[in-house]
């Protein structure tokens, strides 16, 4: 799980640890000691969160316009194929 320095919580840790999750997130200023996180993978969240404030540029998809899930996703679809695309 890649996420930001607000993610940064012992319990979290633990949990995504007993489930075999690797946790990726950066540790806080305030933390005593550093937790190491793997900074190659870190970076690569700038692309998922560039692509969902892409797809959030479309009106229907940012205030959920569509009444139903399968409605919402197709559209979700169609425009992620759109901004792929261009």
């Amino acid at each position: 799980m890649v996420g930001d320095k607000g993610y940064d919580a012992n319990h979290l840790r633990h949990f995504l640890a007993a489930r075999g999750t690797v946790a990726v997130i950066p540790s806080t200023t305030t933390r005593k000691v550093a937790i190491p996180h793997d900074a190659a993978r870190y970076k690569l969240r700038d692309v998922i969160e560039r692509t969902f404030c892409r797809i959030k540029d479309f009106r229907g998809i940012a205030t959920r316009y569509d009444k139903t899930a399968r409605n919402f996703l197709a559209a979700v679809c169609l425009v992620s194929a759109i901004t792929y695309w261009a």
